[in-house]
């Protein structure tokens, strides 16, 4: 008869952790052969939405193994956020539930979401760009300094702008689509698609704004559609498919203002269902067919 031993179970009990694919310990989600395929365009793409800057010039190898680090970090947070951590005394314990409550470059307390060190890093327009889409207007004659307060005052106070603001959630009216009610909503940077080929929706400012830069895509407005001293017809020019003529560029402050204007959601894919990265949007308004 048979005998049974450590080893044999512990063989099985490895097997189990770590799938095919999967070559880092206790973390089934995490699939490195996977993240291997991805193109070098795409890795930058997602270590960005992560919060990972300095990649222009990382190779592809490099890319790889900080996608791995800053994925196997996320889990470790979302675990320790789960558990709440093992502590041997309530003092202890009150320590951990502070550094949670304020990760790094979050001055404020119980705002996980705000990074103040990252919204000092924003250029004056993009300042008074997100204070506009959240619906604090004055800002014209406000010092950089100011302006960063009032976007974090924004963004921590809780009776602040809805998201039909443009602060990421959709916009809803009569002409509504069916594109935007099967779209995955995404309402920050953090979110991440469900599968290759999701189609999404937003309207958060600097959502759109990484997913164009990082298809290179430049903002602009369709030529001869302009009224009244305001951008015409939205649209972003890719190199990647030719400069058009009839399009002409505009700033991104620019570009914004008329889109939270006209109250237009943005509707796009991150990758194509093959996971090669995709370049397609839409720009829909909820209050006429015409968009």
């Amino acid at each position: 008869m048979p005998t049974k031993n450590g080893s044999g179970r512990g063989s099985g009990s490895t097997a189990t952790t770590n799938p095919p694919g999967n070559q880092t310990p206790n973390t089934p989600d995490i699939n490195e052969s996977e993240i291997a395929r991805l193109k070098v365009d795409q890795l930058r793409d997602r270590l960005r939405r992560r919060g990972v800057t300095g990649t222009a010039d990382m190779r592809k190898d490099d890319l790889v193994k900080a996608l791995v680090k800053a994925m196997k970090d996320g889990a470790k947070k979302s675990t320790s956020a789960r558990t709440g951590g093992s502590s041997r005394t309530s003092s202890s314990s009150a320590k951990k539930s502070t550094s949670s409550a304020n990760p790094p470059g979050n001055q404020t307390p119980n705002t996980p979401d705000v990074n103040e060190s990252e919204i000092a890093r924003l250029k004056v327009d993009e300042l008074r760009s997100r204070l506009r889409a959240r619906g604090v207007t004055g800002t014209a004659d406000m010092q950089k300094a100011d302006l960063v307060k009032a976007l974090v005052k924004s963004l921590t106070d809780k009776s602040g702008a809805s998201s039909s603001s443009g602060g990421g959630g959709v916009r809803k009216g009569p002409q509504n689509s069916k594109s935007i009610k099967y779209a995955q909503e995404v309402t920050s940077v953090d979110d991440e698609p469900e599968r290759p080929g999701r189609s999404l929706v937003t309207t958060d400012h600097e959502v759109i704004r990484r997913w164009a830069e990082a298809r290179k895509g430049v903002p602009t407005t369709v030529d001869g559609t302009e009224h009244d001293g305001h951008a015409g017809v939205l649209r972003f020019d890719f190199p990647s498919n030719g400069r058009e003529q009839r399009l002409r560029e505009i700033s991104w402050e620019e570009w914004f203002r008329t889109f939270d204007e006209r109250r237009l959601n943005f509707i796009y894919q991150e990758e194509r269902s093959d996971g090669k990265q995709s370049n397609f949007f839409r720009l829909e308004s909820p209050d006429r067919e015409d968009g």
